[in-house]
């Protein structure tokens, strides 16, 4: 798992699986967002089984999934679960880009 901080309290990575979760908590981080459709790929864990995962971990979880840029709606939601979720936040989709794309853009 490849981590990129954009500030102190959010960073961005690749798609992640179950079984990084714990490894996410013991990073430090509350929360986890979802900017990846499920079933995007046929090898792509569903959120449900990452939000178990999560949940079991004692994590937050928000799922916003983005299909090419996200959509002022898109933007909007993620700005309001950036306000409310517990803080680090790890934000993920297939290469951690689009979850960059829609943090930035929810910061304005």
């Amino acid at each position: 798992m490849n981590v990129m901080p954009l500030t102190d309290e959010f960073a961005v990575t690749a798609q992640i699986a179950a079984d990084d979760v714990s490894a996410i908590a013991d990073a430090g981080y509350k929360s986890i967002i979802c900017n990846r459709p499920d079933d995007e790929a046929s090898d792509q864990p569903a959120f449900d089984t990452i939000k178990a995962a999560a949940e079991a971990a004692g994590l937050a979880t928000a799922y916003i999934p983005v299909i090419g840029m996200p959509t002022p709606e898109q933007v909007t939601e993620m700005a309001g679960v950036l306000k409310s979720l517990p803080q680090p936040v790890l934000a993920y989709c297939r290469s951690g880009n689009r979850s960059s794309i829609i943090f930035n853009a929810a910061q304005g």
